[in-house]
């Protein structure tokens, strides 16, 4: 049996989407997000909290801040062998949370050898179980690449003489995942939809929710020979019936007009205009839910006490979370790490909006942070202040309240308190500002700064968040980004002067 006191879990994958949330349950951290949905249908809570818990992270600065003070966090590659064992000595649980859809034609190669690294060190080092969570997928057709590199990797773990539970999953359902955005942004940005094929396919999506409560248990089931289980929701749904809930629940009328000649590769072109998040994963993202994902062997549900969620109340969680999650997401953290981010027209996250600017300068933290700390007021906003005091009358002019409110102290700031036509949401010293805005806006919207520490000085993030509100949201964003992008360049880059000049009077 599994002793919380004496055993410790190895996470992989901690900063993904299913990683993340997962490392909170085992902290026994229950407060953002889909974790406060881990209640399940059998009336008790997930069997885990507080577990001894390590992070494998090919960059350990990335996720220290992140975790609680009892985690340990240690440095490993799957694809550098030699880095491995450090973190999966004296394991007893780990999980293989490591996967992603690729930018280079042999990720294939790549994603097997470092389940065969991560296999050969978890079997040297005597890890007892390792669980891993792959796709469903018909064995006996041609799968895409995707799915059939995630089987693989499951098939390498399954005979490394660990015994190894392997997860299938459907489509993965829960605010910020990447099937859930990209059905946000389908439905939300196309009143008339030129649908593919694929469309008709049958998924069985699951929620976040339960497929951690999945992940959890499994870690105390009693100790038996490997297997792959296939899990998924309570409902069989085709993409079309998937979006077409979504659609009723945000109150909104659609309408699909079926296409057979969209291919594969058509289809990844008209995903990618429509979604620019996942332009660079579009064919490959294509390519897997073009097969039916489906539950064929429900073994799961005889051995976990796991009763899934229906479609209806999956993606009503889903919207219901959006807001929570969002207040407690880093931004800059939103994207996977291959690719760059497309500046103009920001990045978009479902309907959200978002332009990101970084500066590094050769200052401390408290130094790169004091112009931040100082902004607004009497104080100004740095650059184009005239087009600051424009706006402002024009916030007046539309019944808002302009920049008459100014802020309470030059100096100090308090979360709650106005600034301007914002209000400070957040406030870490030397570290982080998040202002809600309160003027007259299609939507909403947020301006944040951060400031992380570096070797030889800091690094300035500044990111602008736009959420609309429906097609006048969209107009105004679009219509007004030449002067954003004009004014949130020159106000970092005069943010990142002041922070400079200041170091050079302090000398």
């Amino acid at each position: 049996m599994f002793d919380k006191s004496s055993h410790t879990i190895l996470l992989t994958g901690a900063t993904g989407y299913v990683g993340s949330r997962l490392l909170k349950l085992l902290e026994g951290n229950h407060t953002s997000g889909a974790e406060d949905n881990q209640e399940s249908t059998t009336g008790r809570r997930g069997t885990g909290a507080g577990y001894r818990v390590r992070c494998l992270a090919r960059t350990p600065a990335h996720l220290e801040k992140r975790v609680a003070p009892a985690t340990e966090v240690v440095q490993g590659d799957v694809l550098e062998p030699e880095t491995l064992h450090r973190g999966l000595r004296g394991v007893h649980t780990a999980f293989y949370l490591i996967h992603s859809m690729g930018d280079s034609e042999d990720f294939e190669e790549i994603e097997q050898r470092g389940a065969e690294n991560f296999a050969e060190a978890a079997r040297s080092c005597g890890v007892q179980r390792i669980i891993y969570l792959g796709g469903l997928g018909d064995e006996e057709v041609e799968l895409s690449a995707h799915l059939r590199s995630r089987q693989a990797v499951g098939e390498i773990l399954r005979s490394s003489g660990v015994e190894t539970i392997e997860f299938r999953a459907s489509v993965i359902i829960g605010s910020g995942s990447l099937s859930f955005e990209m059905v946000r942004d389908l439905v939300e940005k196309l009143p008339v939809m030129t649908t593919p094929r694929w469309v008709s396919v049958k998924a069985q999506p699951i929620s976040i929710q339960d497929l951690l409560e999945y992940l959890q248990r499994a870690i105390h089931l009693p100790p038996s020979e490997s297997q792959v289980l296939e899990i998924g929701g309570a409902d069989r749904v085709t993409y079309a019936e998937l979006m077409k809930e979504y659609a009723r629940q945000r109150g909104l009328r659609r309408c699909m007009i079926p296409v057979p000649v969209l291919t594969p590769r058509l289809s990844s072109l008209w995903l990618a205009l429509v979604t620019p998040l996942y332009a660079r994963v579009g064919r490959k993202l294509i390519d897997s839910i073009r097969h039916p994902t489906v539950v064929r062997d429900d073994s799961a549900l005889e051995v976990f006490p796991v009763r899934p969620r229906g479609l209806r109340r999956t993606i009503a969680e889903a919207l219901k979370d959006e807001d929570r999650e969002f207040a407690a997401t880093r931004w800059s953290d939103a994207s996977s790490a291959g690719g760059r981010r497309a500046n103009w027209g920001g990045v978009r996250f479902g309907k959200r909006l978002v332009d990101t600017r970084t500066v590094r300068v050769s200052v401390p933290p408290a130094l790169a942070f004091g112009p931040i700390r100082r902004i607004g007021g009497q104080n100004g906003w740095y650059y184009c202040n005239w087009l600051w005091r424009l706006r402002g009358v024009m916030d007046l002019l539309a019944g808002g309240i302009g920049l008459r409110r100014g802020r309470h102290s030059p100096e100090s700031l308090e979360v709650g308190e106005p600034l301007d036509w914002w209000r400070i949401e957040a406030y870490e010293p030397d570290r982080l500002l998040r202002l809600s805005a309160e003027m007259k806006v299609p939507g909403r919207a947020w301006l944040q700064f951060e400031v992380t520490g570096e070797a030889d000085g800091s690094r300035i993030r500044q990111t602008a968040i736009f959420d609309p509100f429906g097609l006048a949201g969209l107009i105004y964003w679009y219509g007004v980004y030449p002067f954003h992008a004009l004014i949130f360049r020159g106000l970092l880059r005069e943010i990142a002067r002041r922070a400079e000049v200041q170091s050079g009077e302090n000398l």
